[in-house]
């Protein structure tokens, strides 16, 4: 029996709670009753309200929702699946809700990668903090954006998985590890985070491939762990097969999917249009953000303090609030629309990845360099269009993904992992004067570069696209001057962050700091030095509010629509950005909503036809009520008479070529009488007699469930005001199934034969029932194999 030492434990546990300490006193509002409120949470809630409040009544989760969008699939918004390791997932996400911990994630994912990968539990940590203070993890955590947060957390683990399956000897150990990390990566559901972890993967196992052929052991390097990495991603995928089969189905039908429409074919591609992919892409002078965090002027709107040239001019005009107005400023002159701040990698951590660069050998620094240039280049996005529209044209799945400046988290990962490789190589390298040599040529390159910077940095316009809409010809020059000097002042940051990094590695190569722990100690320190302020520009306490009981307060206008007892209309706020918030959803069934993957048809109606108010398009949605700005701008609601209601019949449809036609046709049409239907459906008739006594209304109401009446003296078509999704709706006359067909673009219809009918229409997505249970079985597997592999490594450590 093997003496076990407890030591490497007791150190790792004191690190995390180290980690722990750190994240709370970053958010220590939290103390005094505060909450974070983040935008994308709320839209959230309010976007699944109606999903979640049917689910506490029937404990089953909703595959439809009528709140948002006047109605949609609820794949990418709340549903809950039959994987086993969702429960798992669910206990990990409840408790990474909180800001404190999520922060606390980043960090801990990362120090338990490098350890896993063999790296030393000090260097472990400092490659953690390298990692986890990344700004932008911190300002997509001020706007709520949890499930990248989450996938960004797991993605140093996936990757360690992966390196250990290859590269170390305890390769099920790593497969089995690869297969749950993933698993759990794939139910947060953030599909772009979950692509550029693959490409992380994908490339490093190229690497692995060339090595692999090269020394001819093509079985033991390469096909042995890439079989045991199969099985482990059928697995996690198959495991979550019910959910992805659900998101990559719907995908074709959403603004990822190609449209119909044959109109503007230069823009389009099999996935989103050229321009909405690309409408944030990162500047390519922006790029040096990665290293001086204000030198495009940090986020859209930024706070100046009163020694600012700005204050000054303010009042010196004697403008009133002028202390209030500098809390508020477009310091941002960049060329994205707009920004919550920069991806600010670190100065220690790039002075530290170019030192790798020169220093570090072999496929490790070749897979890391070229990822973070090709991760840069393909963030320029428009701004590097040869790249991008190979990429967009030709590349699987990439053109699914908007914000392309997203992917620059790829540099995130890679960048601060060389920079620990390099320290680690640093510290075992006892040839310290060819390592100084190196590390020396890196400070002159990072220093060098900053003093550039510095000396020509009056030869930038500091003028952004939109200044002269925004400010008085008085106050611009005060504000270029302004954001010069915020400019200058983190370019001598900068350079003094890496100074003092070379400072600490000179002072280690000189003995004169004698052990390597206090070097990483004194890194770590200067780390913090650096990324924490940085970070607190972007996600302070002033981000912080009281804690309340209601996510959202209904507005009088709320709640006047609320008193309505019809069970199903909608509601069309013009006092929020319709189709750019949930808050809406909350309370109603809305016309407008908040989400990244709406329906690729119901985006083009609003496009043609909503944007431009389409009344007769609104009122065939059944728009019963407009919010509107009444007096003081405070909330009102309008009542619509002309909505159509829950269905009605029509007098006449007709039959149009394509969707140029169908859309087209709906800018000026009667909805209560015609209809427009695409050729692909067929129908018995097109002209009808409707008698005056005839009518069709809604009698029971749930998200997946619709009952109505009908009466007719003669066969005739209904418009219903519901969405057309063939992917699971079905009619049911009388209870016998009946073809539907989609009409006016969007909405339902079907032809009832003359008489009294009970009509019925269900969400029964049976590709969603039949992949939930491949689902339970792959994810029992999955449980049980992970469960077995680590109890058997367990057994084998305590053991001879």
């Amino acid at each position: 029996m093997k003496t076990f030492n407890y030591k490497p434990l007791l150190f790792s546990v004191l690190i995390i709670i180290g980690f722990a300490l750190l994240s709370f006193v970053y958010v220590s509002p939290i103390f005094d009753g505060m909450e974070l409120r983040q935008h994308d949470v709320l839209q959230w809630k309010g976007a699944a309200n109606e999903s979640m409040q049917y689910e506490e009544q029937t404990g089953n989760s909703p595959l439809w929702t009528n709140s948002m969008f006047s109605g949609m699939p609820t794949y990418l918004i709340h549903i809950t699946t039959s994987n086993v390791v969702h429960f798992i997932y669910d206990a990990f996400h409840t408790t990474v809700e909180h800001p404190e911990m999520i922060i606390l994630m980043y960090f801990v994912w990362a120090f338990l990668a490098l350890l896993l990968v063999g790296m030393s539990i000090s260097l472990s940590a400092l490659g953690a903090l390298f990692y986890g203070l990344s700004s932008y993890f911190f300002i997509i955590l001020e706007a709520g954006h949890i499930t990248k947060c989450i996938a960004l957390g797991i993605l140093p683990m996936i990757v360690a998985a992966v390196y250990v399956t290859y590269c170390k000897d305890k390769k099920l150990l790593g497969s089995v590890i690869f297969a749950m990390i993933l698993a759990l990566n794939l139910i947060a559901n953030h599909l772009q985070i979950v692509y550029y972890t693959a490409l992380i993967c994908i490339v490093f196992v190229c690497f692995v491939l060339y090595d692999a052929i090269k020394t001819k052991e093509f079985l033991n390097k390469f096909l042995k762990p890439s079989l045991l990495l199969l099985a482990g991603l059928l697995l996690a995928v198959g495991a979550n097969f019910s959910r992805f089969y659900a998101t990559y189905d719907y995908g074709k039908d959403s603004i990822r999917g190609k449209s119909e429409l044959t109109t503007n074919d230069e823009n389009k591609t099999s996935g989103l249009d050229k321009d909405y992919a690309t409408a944030w892409s990162y500047g390519i002078s922006e790029t040096i953000d990665l290293l001086v965090p204000n030198f495009k002027g940090g986020a859209s709107s930024s706070e100046l303090d009163k020694e600012s040239e700005t204050y000054k001019t303010l009042k010196q005009y004697n403008v009133p609030n002028a202390g209030k107005i500098i809390k508020s400023m477009p310091t941002y002159w960049g060329n994205q629309p707009i920004t919550s701040g920069p991806v600010y990698i670190g100065a220690l951590v790039i002075f530290l990845f170019v030192f790798g660069l020169l220093y570090v050998t072999g496929p490790i620094k070749w897979w890391l360099a070229f990822l973070t240039v090709l991760s840069i280049l393909l963030a320029w996005g428009h701004n590097f269009m040869p790249l991008t529209d190979f990429f967009l044209d030709y590349f699987p799945g990439y053109n699914k993904f908007r914000t392309v400046s997203m992917i620059l988290v790829i540099a995130e990962f890679t960048m601060p992992l060389l920079a620990i490789v390099a320290v680690k190589k640093f510290f075992e390298d006892e040839q310290k004067e060819l390592a100084f040599k190196k590390l020396l040529i890196a400070f002159g390159i990072v220093g060098g570069f900053l003093l550039l910077l510095l000396l020509t940095a009056g030869m930038w316009s500091f003028q952004g696209a939109h200044d002269a809409e925004m400010l008085p010809d008085w106050l611009l020059p005060s504000l270029l001057a302004d954001r010069k000097a915020m400019m200058t002042s983190d370019i001598i940051r900068s350079l003094m962050i890496a100074a003092a990094g070379f400072g600490i590695l000179f002072l280690y190569k000189n003995s004169i700091i004698k052990k390597s722990y206090i070097a990483v100690i004194l890194l770590a320190g200067v780390v913090l030095i650096d990324m924490l302020p940085v970070n607190k520009r972007y996600l302070n306490n002033d981000d912080f509010v009281k804690a309340t009981k209601y996510l959202f307060q209904p507005t009088p206008a709320d709640r006047t629509i609320l008193k309505d007892t019809d069970p199903n209309f909608r509601v069309m706020n013009f006092t929020v950005s319709p189709f750019n918030d949930a808050s809406t959803s909350y309370f109603h069934k809305s016309v407008g909503g908040y989400h990244g993957a709406k329906m690729r048809r119901y985006q083009e109606l609003i496009d043609s036809c909503l944007s431009k108010q389409n009344m007769a398009v609104y009122c065939m949605l059944n728009t019963k009520y407009f919010i509107l700005p009444g007096e003081n701008q405070q909330p009102m609601a309008q009542y619509n008479q002309d909505a159509l209601g829950n269905a009605w019949f029509v007098k006449n449809v007709h039959i149009v070529p394509d969707a140029n036609a169908e859309l087209s046709a709906l800018k000026v049409f009667d909805p209560r009488n015609e209809a427009f239907v695409d050729q692909r459906f067929t129908l018995s008739d097109t002209t009808f007699t409707i008698d005056s006594a005839a009518e069709i209304k809604l009698t029971s109401y749930h998200p997946e469930e619709l009952h109505y009446t009908s009466k007719n003296a003669n066969a005739s078509v209904a418009i219903f005001s519901e969405i057309f999704y063939e992917k699971g709706w079905n009619a049911y006359i009388d209870n016998e199934l009946v073809p539907h067909f989609r009409a006016n673009y969007v909405l339902r219809g079907l032809e009832i034969p003359a008489g009294n009918h009970e009509i019925i229409f269900k969400f029964e997505p049976k590709s969603f029932y039949i992949t939930d249970k491949i689902s339970l079985i792959f994810s029992c597997l999955l449980l049980i194999s992970f469960l077995a592999i680590v109890a058997m490594e367990i057994k084998k450590a305590l053991t001879k």
